[in-house]
């Protein structure tokens, strides 16, 4: 791209949703410009509990549209990316000194039945005396219920988004920040600043601010606009563990202060616990973990299994903040709505504005396509909405049953370690053939930097997806950083940032001064 570039949308968020609308909108023709200032998913969506799922303790709060809109959104995506989204059955243990049997018969025959269900199981009680799931719980616990979610590897999600959405024709750019914006002669002049402090000026007929968190600093600082609805900033925290329990089911936990706390199987050897709601007032970059919100997790859990855990015990926290749609009289921050709002600014003869407020990673797809629908009410947008039915680079699997394309995947690269065919073929999908290329042996993939991490699966990253440094790979593209040997978490990260400065992306900026040093 050059200095004065035009484009018909300027989507300023990497994360899900701006990743989504970008998508959605260049599948319809629109050239399409994607910023983030920081990586892909680098705060919110990246940092949830990592559920495709329709919220089940939303009916409490009589959200049922919320609800059912993203229980139809959790068989779409299920379909749409079976490597990175598959499903996941969920133990209630039940405690009726919280809520009553009936009242949870009745709210999970509502889950089962608000929306279409074609590739879930349905919820039915269990005797957890004799089912797997109670092994590991106090033996107090008799009763209890499952149903059906799914889980989702969110910074994947994201990044798949904004894959296809490049791969549709979008310019997508990290490490660039819109600093400024105004409309003059019926488009947007914006000048954007990259992470090495040049400055470039765009042109766009609209823009989306999709910027999560920062959407009011971004319309008050860079757009000097106002809105008519706000967010609420909500950070949850999660804590990882060594795994607690050797099942593949997850766990609902009811708490005394009626939240509710997930157990989930993780990365095959942790569980991941969370999530806590706690009101944020501070830089939404900047957000981490406390010792309370620890301690409340580790209480949290030990409520209910016999194995009881410490802060500790935690091998890694993360936390993020959610920015929720602010509502009249939700003071408690779990009972603020994770519905979304689209607010348009359009006036006659004026260069669009479009500001998403709120949403979940669920119905993320839903509200990129509304989203382009309401500019499409007042820009030249001729094509309608395609997303539904279209899966997400790598998510082409045969009939999206991911087990036989993980066995065939294996038979094609027979030299490929077990485990490492079977992360290659979770992580990318069918794109994994595109990784491993014409390798045919182990030795042919490069520099080994940590167990399982080669060099050629570096250069995908940052050619393919992006990735500029050890984090981006080690914690947002993969996990891989939890599971490095003891001790060497320093190293690995030293020399995997040292070979992205020494081999930059040819789009990064002074590549090619670099190289050619």
């Amino acid at each position: 791209m050059t200095q004065g570039s035009r484009y018909d949308l300027l989507v300023v968020g990497g994360g899900i949703n701006g990743a989504g609308i970008a998508r959605d909108a260049a599948g319809r023709g629109l050239s399409v410009l994607l910023v983030e200032q920081d990586d892909m998913a680098s705060h919110t969506s990246s940092s949830s509990t990592k559920l495709i799922h329709g919220g089940l303790r939303y009916l409490e709060y009589k959200e049922f549209g919320l609800v059912r809109k993203a229980l139809q959104e959790r068989e779409t995506l299920l379909r749409a990316a079976p490597h990175i989204i598959w499903p996941l059955r969920f133990v209630m243990p039940h405690m009726p000194n919280l809520r009553p049997a009936w009242l949870i018969r009745a709210g999970l025959f509502l889950y089962d039945h608000l929306a279409r269900r074609e590739l879930l199981p349905g919820s039915r009680g269990i005797d957890m005396r004799r089912h797997p799931a109670g092994a590991p719980l106090v033996d107090s616990i008799a009763r209890g219920f499952v149903y059906s979610d799914g889980w989702v590897d969110d910074a994947r999600l994201v990044v798949l988004n904004a894959l296809d959405a490049r791969e549709r024709g979008a310019t997508v750019l990290t490490r660039t920040k819109l600093v400024g914006a105004v409309r003059a002669g019926g488009e947007w002049h914006a000048q954007l600043r990259r992470a090495d402090g040049s400055r470039l000026d765009v042109r766009a007929g609209a823009i989306a601010n999709a910027a999560g968190p920062w959407v009011g600093q971004l319309l008050h600082d860079a757009l000097g606009r106002g809105a008519h609805h706000s967010v609420r900033l909500v950070k949850g925290s999660h804590i990882v563990t060594r795994r607690l329990f050797d099942h593949d089911h997850a766990y609902i936990f009811q708490n005394p202060d009626k939240r509710i706390i997930f157990a989930i199987p993780y990365e095959r050897d942790f569980t991941l616990i969370g999530t806590t709601d706690v009101e944020y007032h501070g830089d939404p970059a900047q957000v981490a973990i406390t010792e309370d919100e620890t301690r409340y997790l580790c209480e949290s859990i030990n409520r209910y299994f016999k194995r009881k855990i410490a802060p500790s015990d935690v091998c890694w926290t993360y936390s993020g903040v959610r920015p929720l749609l602010e509502e009249e009289g939700a003071d408690n921050p779990s009972a603020v709505t994770r519905d979304y709002r689209l607010e348009l600014d359009a006036n006659a003869g004026e260069a669009p504005l479009l500001s998403v407020f709120g949403g979940k990673i669920t119905t993320f797809r839903k509200l990129a396509e509304e989203a382009v629908d309401r500019l499409a009410t007042v820009a030249p947008i001729a094509k309608g909405a395609w997303t539904a039915g279209v899966p997400l680079p790598g998510g082409d699997i045969a009939q999206a049953k991911f087990e036989p394309f993980a066995a065939a995947f294996a038979n094609e690269h027979p030299w490929l370690p077990a485990e490492l065919a079977r992360r290659y073929a979770r992580a990318y999908g069918t794109r994994a053939r595109t990784l491993v290329g014409a390798a045919k042996a182990l030795s042919e993939l490069g520099r080994e930097f940590a167990p399982g991490l080669f060099e050629q699966e570096l250069r995908y990253l940052r050619d393919v997806e992006w990735a500029r440094c050890a984090e981006d790979v080690l914690w947002r593209r993969s996990k891989l950083g939890l599971h490095l040997p003891a001790g060497t978490a320093q190293h690995v990260t030293s020399e995997v940032d040292a070979w992205f400065a020494l081999a930059p992306a040819p789009d990064a900026p002074h590549a090619r001064s670099a190289l050619a040093g």
